[in-house]
């Protein structure tokens, strides 16, 4: 058998006047108990008097003490009500909005009148509708690019399979390259969504395989990756690195080393040289990579870390990029306390990060 959620009681359901009801309560009892002490005292004091001047005394002081209480009480009842009103404004305005929030809508912004613990807490509860506003934003626009990006390699697969099945076209060694690229470049993706996935959550987690790394030898360990890209693209690359220990999740930084270069090697244009420097700044490590590529224009700047982002989207497919390799990046570093950034130049770019020592 369930009990009720809410048992019943004697006082009144609002919360305001249950304040105030109880504060009469109380004050009233104040009051009227110093009242009888005064009362009593002053009734001890005049004893000595006749007995028709000390009963008229009597009299006189109860019913001024009387009349006194009920005006201490009526005023100061009227007070705490007013105070108390204003005091909770601010709450309901704060159950209006979440009513709202339990209808599925997003409220404006509750206005903050004061610094003490409402304050704060109204505070606190705009902060957390404007964060829940743009994590269902960003989830909207992840669920709007995830199914654009998908729509391509699939209708692919899905247009040539349907033409191989009804004798429309034969089979060669070239189509089957093809299928299999579109199929390796889906599986990459939903791999680094998985990352990506994994990165947004791992501020909630310790850092258990945190430790102490050699920057340098993993900036070198990173590019060794790309060897045999480089070689059969005929991509010179220069190293320049200074040594310092970081505290870091190493495969984060791997990773996030390797998709920097990954991004140089993709986009290269030009015959100059990737040129990698890592620099110990007084408390921070400073990296980047350097290299000839096409000029990214300046108000694509600030968009090129989001998801899904790409500057030539017809470009970056023959590349194989899914426009999620510099998200993850930002990720890593943001998650180990560090900065990225981007520079550009007419003839080349240069993406940079920094790890605090």
């Amino acid at each position: 058998m369930f009990m009720n959620k809410h048992k019943k009681s004697w006082l009144p359901k609002q919360f305001l006047f249950r304040l105030t009801f109880l504060n009469i309560l109380i004050v009233s009892l104040f009051i009227v108990l110093s009242s009888l002490a005064i009362y009593n005292t002053a009734c001890f004091l005049v004893e000595g008097m006749s007995g028709a001047k000390q009963k008229q005394f009597n009299s006189t002081l109860f019913y001024y003490l009387w009349i006194f209480s009920l005006i201490a009480i009526f005023i100061g009842s009227i007070i705490h009500f007013y105070l108390t009103k204003k005091l909770i404004h601010p709450l309901k305005r704060l159950i209006e909005s979440t009513k709202s929030m339990q209808r599925g809508n997003y409220p404006e912004s509750l206005e903050v009148t004061s610094s003490d613990e409402i304050g704060q807490l109204i505070s606190n509860f705009n902060e957390l509708v404007n964060q829940l506003k743009v994590n269902h934003e960003h989830r909207q626009k992840l669920v709007m690019d995830l199914s654009h990006e998908l729509r391509t390699p699939l209708s692919n697969l899905n247009g040539y399979l349907y033409a191989l099945k009804n004798g429309v076209i034969e089979g060669d060694e070239t189509l089957y390259q093809s299928l299999y690229k579109e199929s390796e470049r889906l599986t990459k993706m939903v791999t680094q969504l998985e990352t990506l996935k994994e990165w947004d959550y791992i501020s909630k987690q310790s850092f258990s395989e945190k430790e102490k790394i050699a920057i340098d030898q993993l900036i070198k360990e990173s590019v060794k990756m790309f060897y045999w890209q480089l070689k059969d693209k005929n991509i010179p690359v220069e190293i320049h690195t200074e040594c310092a220990e970081i505290s870091m999740y190493k495969e984060g930084i791997l990773q996030a080393i390797s998709n920097l270069i990954d991004n140089a090697i993709r986009y290269y244009v030009g015959m100059g040289s990737i040129t990698i420097e890592g620099k110990k700044l007084e408390n921070e490590y400073y990296v980047s990579i350097i290299g000839p590529s096409q000029e990214i224009p300046a108000d694509n700047k600030d968009k090129i870390f989001e998801r899904f982002y790409r500057i030539d989207g017809s470009r970056s497919r023959d590349t194989g990029g899914a426009g999620l390799g510099l998200s993850i990046t930002k990720e890593i570093i943001e998650q180990h306390h560090g900065k990225i950034g981007y520079k550009p130049s007419k003839d080349q770019n240069t993406f940079w990060f920094t790890l605090p020592l």
